[in-house]
């Protein structure tokens, strides 16, 4: 998987933003989001690895 490789649903986001605050979203959003997403699981798979195991639970996302 690419580090470039956008994880959300753009339309998805897109329609939540609209319907939250009638405004538009920007094409540089889901970049963006993905970043924080990667970083967020990566933080995740350490807390995980930290208490020796091999699965992502909801806990490791703080």
């Amino acid at each position: 998987m690419s580090e470039q490789e956008v994880l959300v649903v753009v339309s998805k986001v897109k329609d939540y933003i609209r319907k939250q605050s009638e405004m538009n979203t920007a094409g540089s959003v889901a970049p963006k989001i993905s970043d924080l997403i990667r970083k967020l699981c990566d933080d995740a798979i350490a807390s995980a690895r930290k208490d020796g195991r091999k699965t992502v639970m909801e806990k490791d996302f703080a």
